[in-house]
């Protein structure tokens, strides 16, 4: 049976590389040595010169956001600008929910 692959991603060179998904073993970046992060197999880069998009995925990233497929299709809601970011920052903040929680919500009330 073939593994499938996941997205891992380096957040200071903006790249991102498929590889087969094990959790014992950590991942380099071939350009910087940096560890990469695992995003998950629905993750779609953005483009290299889009450094908002990037700043975005930086924040979900850290926060513990993941994109990962569900049963029924892709990863579901992500921001996908920082305004979008800091407007569930925001809430986040105010309510006392968890960021990783509030970064996925579709709608902020």
């Amino acid at each position: 049976m073939a593994h499938t692959k996941t997205s891992y991603v380096c957040l200071p060179c903006r790249a991102s590389y498929k590889q087969p998904y094990d959790r014992n073993r950590q991942r380099i970046c071939p350009r910087c040595a940096e560890p990469l992060i695992h995003a998950g197999s629905a993750f779609a880069p953005p483009p290299r010169r889009d450094t908002a998009a990037w700043r975005t995925l930086s924040v979900l990233l850290h926060a513990g956001v993941r994109f990962h497929k569900s049963c029924c299709g892709g990863a579901g809601y992500r921001p996908r600008t920082v305004r979008e970011v800091r407007e569930r920052m925001t809430y986040a903040r105010r309510t006392g929910e968890p960021f990783a929680k509030a970064l996925v919500r579709p709608d902020v009330p």
